[in-house]
């Protein structure tokens, strides 16, 4: 296979554009309805090595008898280009549109309006605080309902004095703890308030010393703030794909009165209030544990101060059945009438789009045809965007309203996809056999999603290419996926495992995999590729490889080791190789505690029996027995799963003149995500694959 046709089928499936987000204003205009849908793309662009952002814009006109029926899309107008914006959003009476932008070095604050530029802020230049959180984790942009003032986190001014950890601005080389991985320039945020009409910035005072604050917005009157508070003491630890930090919902006043408005010891995330502003709901799971888990959904009266659940965590969810909630909440998720939330979550194989209705507490999909898979971003009087993509055709927004009880939701596309491919795909359930049950949670089944070329370039079978997602506490929904798009259209089958302890089957089903490692999981990864060979004859049992990143790559290596005679080849990023030499090292020292079984606490000291069972669970135990050629692929920055890990298993397979290839990137992080990294590790990959297949028509 030439490297040539591997980077044009790479840079074909990666240059799609994809939705980021959505906004959705309205105009009165009379007897119609006037609705303005704003969405951001991202696509890559391997010429200049970087992600490209633009904006595009729909008008929709409604039927004049009834305003929740779309008589007409007209046309998009081209696409805008935009460039450094961190953050950006609309406010809520007026349309205009606020945006901190970074460039030249300098952080902005515009404020646009359908005309022009308002109002601009060099937030630099005003030095009352550090860099703009623009993260999932911490950041936010929330407009008072006057619309005079916005909302923001930012990093503390290191010239002031007096900081959570008490140091000074002049201990320059004292150590300053950050929030992990993906999160490393970020240590001390506050909340900041931009007052457009004085055109000045202030800093909000009277945030307890041992939280973080991030998330934050309005009270309707704007005389207070929510927002979640991040427990920082004894230590940090790492946020990026977790939801079990301790941390809980705050109500502070501009008179820097400050109120705690949920229980202790939790997790909490996502706070999202009503438009009438008499309810608060947020997401609330465990703390330590899984660090990925079914939350429930809370509900808090803002004149009583009471707090009742709206939606419980869903232990063992039945076939059909509304599976829970996984994730963090859209921006915008609540019906006009502040009695409806809607949300996307993962449900088994798919990822699905629900409503709740907090009168009845009754869950309804909103997910229908064959392509099933939504995201919810923003609703607007009732106006739903959401993005829906298959494993065989990229993303695209479709408009839809939310519907009366009873009936369906009727969407429109707002643009068709760009292109849609010639692979067949199809979901597998699976169930283990009795030997494989779990013995404290018996009965759980989880399922795989295969994708293959509709038409294989020659007549031989198949190769295989099982390909295994990390956290391990995330999912492979049926949607949209580059990599595995780029390998089908180079004549791969791919076959996406959720095994159990993937979200969308249940509380239980992550439970289960705790103290599990290495062991339950590396099972059912087994047990879904055999099944699939028994099921699908053009498949070839002789051209196996494995795939995957972080606890994904640690099931591939385990893969190769435990089952030698059955994989050829090896490809893994940043994986787990020895939890034992990891528990120092990694930004989520508690994970490597609770995955082998152990309790977690702060004051965590390694024994031996706790670095024995992690090193029991490790892939480095069975790197004698492995075989199958192994390509490492190594971030240089990263801080979750330290790039030495790969590199152990690398000394480990060259003693033993195992072939072993490291690709190193210096400067990117656990995620590799950057897009000259990311079509590095796709050509390479591919050409590992196909050097150690030895296929004649690859």
């Amino acid at each position: 296979m030439e490297p040539g046709r591997i980077s044009e089928a790479y840079g074909e499936v990666s240059g799609l554009p994809a939705p980021v987000s959505a906004s959705v204003c309205e105009e009165q205009v009379p007897e119609l309805r006037v609705c303005t849908v704003t969405a951001e793309w991202s696509q890559s662009d391997l010429v200049h090595g970087s992600k490209r952002c633009y904006l595009q814009q729909w008008t929709l006109i409604t039927d004049p008898n009834d305003h929740k029926s779309i008589r007409t899309v007209l046309p998009p107008g081209p696409c805008v280009p935009v460039s450094g914006e961190l953050l950006s959003g609309f406010s809520p009476i007026r349309n205009l549109r606020a945006v901190v932008r970074e460039t030249g070095g300098q952080q902005l604050l515009e404020i646009w309006d359908s005309h022009s530029l308002r109002k601009c802020l060099n937030l630099t230049s005003l030095n009352k605080h550090g860099q703009v959180y623009s993260d999932a984790q911490f950041g936010c942009l929330s407009w008072s309902l006057c619309e005079n003032k916005l909302l923001y986190v930012a990093e503390r001014s290191k010239n002031t004095t007096g900081t959570h950890d008490g140091e000074s601005g002049k201990d320059r080389s004292v150590y300053c703890e950050d929030w992990g991985e993906g999160l490393t320039n970020k240590s001390n945020p506050v909340i900041c308030v931009a007052d457009l009409q004085s055109g000045t910035v202030s800093t909000l005072q009277g945030v307890p010393t041992d939280v973080s604050p991030g998330q934050a917005l309005w009270t309707p009157d704007s005389q207070s703030v929510v927002f979640v508070g991040l427990y920082h003491e004894p230590f940090r630890l790492g946020l990026m794909f977790t939801t079990n930090r301790r941390s809980a919902i705050f109500k502070l006043g501009l008179d820097r009165k400050c109120e705690c408005l949920s229980g202790d010891n939790l997790s909490v995330l996502c706070p999202r209030l009503s438009p009438d502003g008499s309810t608060l709901i947020y997401l609330q799971g465990r703390v330590f544990g899984p660090h990925s888990q079914c939350l429930s959904l809370q509900q808090l009266d803002m004149k009583t101060g009471e707090t009742s659940t709206l939606l419980d965590v869903v232990n063992r969810p039945q076939t059909g059945e509304f599976a829970g909630v996984y994730g963090a909440l859209p921006s915008c998720c609540w019906s006009a009438d502040s009695q409806r939330v809607v949300f996307s979550s993962p449900c088994r194989n798919w990822r699905e789009l629900f409503m709740v209705d907090r009168r009845s507490k009754k869950v309804t999909s909103l997910s229908t045809g064959p392509s099933r898979v939504y995201g919810s971003w923003t609703i607007q009087r009732d106006l739903m965007v959401v993005s829906c993509s298959s494993p065989n055709t990229p993303p695209t927004l479709r408009v839809g309203f939310i519907p009366s009880a009873g009936e369906a939701v009727t969407w429109r596309t707002l643009q068709e996809p760009i292109m849609t491919f010639d692979f067949q795909w199809t979901v597998l359930d699976v169930a283990p056999p009795s030997e494989e049950d779990n013995e404290q949670y018996r009965g759980l089944d989880f399922g795989a999603i295969l994708v293959k070329p509709s038409h294989p370039i020659s007549e031989a079978k198949i190769p295989l290419v099982v390909f295994i997602h990390g956290g391990p506490h995330s999912q492979f929904p049926a949607e949209w996926n580059t990599i595995t798009a780029g390998l089908a259209k180079l004549g791969f089958a791919v076959l996406l495992v959720n095994y159990r302890g993937s979200t969308g089957f249940g509380q239980n089903s992550i439970l289960s995999l705790i103290g599990q490692v290495g062991s339950q999981d590396v099972k059912d990864v087994q047990r879904a590729v055999v099944t699939m060979l028994q099921r699908d004859p053009t498949l070839d049992p002789k051209r196996l490889a494995v795939f995957g990143g972080s606890h994904g790559g640690f099931l591939s290596c385990h893969l190769v080791g435990q089952y030698p005679d059955f994989y050829r080849a090896c490809a893994v990023r940043n994986p787990v190789i020895n939890a034992a030499t990891l528990v120092g090292t990694s930004d989520i020292v508690d994970w490597r505690y609770s995955s082998v079984g152990f309790q977690y606490s702060y004051d965590q000291i390694p024994t031996t029996e706790a670095l024995a069972a992690m090193l029991e669970k490790s892939p480095i135990t069975h790197a004698a027995q492995i075989k199958a050629p192994v390509l490492l692929m190594l971030g240089g920055r990263d801080k979750r799963v330290p790039p030495h890990q790969g590199l152990e298993l690398y000394k480990a397979l060259k003693s033993r003149t195992s072939p072993v290839r490291v690709l190193w990137f210096p400067e990117d992080g656990h995620s590799l995500s950057r897009v000259d990294t990311q079509a590095d590790c796709f050509l390479n990959t591919v050409l590992w694959l196909a050097q150690h297949l030895n296929s004649p028509t690859l």
